[in-house]
């Protein structure tokens, strides 16, 4: 399963906001609805992001417009997943290499993709050692292949541990207010006959995450409610993981009070599922789109290059002393 596709001089993107009853591939020439696209959740999810953006500053090289102005336009859509800056000062460095050609970029976004895939399935090897036999997983939001340039970080460890005949059942709760649970996480899971079911009462083996940015000390911004599930984890002895790549580790950050938390339109909570609105008119609605998980409450992280067990200063630093 994948969400970004470039054939030709296109991106093509899947609409997310129509899962899952109906697949609609949306087609893109220029960067500036790739940043609606963004904004609006067409793509979502810290890597997928990051992989989009980059094939948007393609679009604009291609078109001959200005590098910086869409540099500039595309780092505005959305300000938490780290990826989205990491990806487009990749695609910035390439095109001072290179002058601005459209070629190489191409070849640079490209890559940024294919190593995404590669990333999220050598954390989902190195994340499905930690899964029980017979498994019963909960996962929040979506972290799967719809939410990075394919395979997926949580869902790449559960998709791992189902390789590997561990999974019993995987528990996806609810994540408001775009219902990406029952919309994406359980579509995912039923598309490669992964069981999964909606969160109900029974035991929960293993909780596993994904990540839109981490600081340096292991404190992780993730969808609205990780916290919550992090908690009652950590209350009741359930080991809670997080699957991230690297590229979403920002260790400019000390702590998780500096990671920037987007506040979207209170509006989409009360009217965007609905007919009519789900309440008066007079009520407000504050709608941060994450929480900010601490780090006391994980068991460990899960990154491409193996697995970080805390304190997560030292390891997560030992990520990028490592140079392999």
């Amino acid at each position: 399963m994948d969400a970004i596709r470039w054939e030709g001089n296109t991106l093509y993107l899947l609409d997310q906001t129509k899962l899952p009853v109906t697949e609609v591939w949306l087609p893109y020439t220029d960067y500036r609805p790739v940043a609606d696209a963004i904004r609006t959740m067409v793509v979502r999810g810290a890597p997928a992001i990051g992989v989009a953006a980059a094939y948007a500053y393609c679009l604009a090289a291609l078109a001959g417009e200005g590098l910086d102005e869409a540099k500039e336009t595309l780092a505005a859509s959305r300000p938490t997943a780290v990826n989205l800056f990491w990806a487009l000062e990749r695609m910035e460095r390439k095109a001072k290499e290179c002058g601005g050609a459209a070629e190489p970029l191409i070849a640079e976004a490209k890559a940024i993709h294919a190593e995404d895939v590669a990333m999220c399935r050598a954390m989902g090897a190195h994340g499905a050692a930690v899964v029980p036999e017979h498994a019963r997983i909960l996962t929040h939001c979506n972290a799967g292949a719809l939410a990075t340039g394919g395979y997926g970080t949580a869902l790449g460890v559960i998709r791992a541990a189902h390789e590997a005949g561990k999974v019993n059942m995987v528990y996806c709760d609810e994540t408001r207010p775009l219902l990406q649970g029952a919309r994406l996480t359980a579509y995912e899971l039923v598309s490669d006959h992964i069981p999964a079911t909606l969160m109900a009462k029974g035991k929960i083996d293993l909780a596993v995450v994904g990540c839109d940015r981490m600081a340096a000390n292991g404190d992780f911004a993730n969808k609205i409610g990780t916290y919550s599930v992090a908690v009652n984890a950590h209350y009741h002895g359930i080991p809670f993981y997080v699957a991230l790549p690297c590229s979403t580790i920002d260790l400019s950050l000390a702590d998780g009070s500096g990671i920037p938390i987007e506040e979207r339109d209170g509006e989409e909570i009360k009217t965007m599922w609905y007919e009519k609105p789900m309440a008066l008119p007079e009520v407000k609605c504050y709608n941060p789109a994450f929480d900010v998980t601490d780090h006391e409450l994980i068991a460990g992280i899960v990154t491409e290059k193996g697995i970080c067990r805390p304190p997560y200063t030292k390891s997560l630093k030992a990520l990028f002393d490592d140079k392999k």
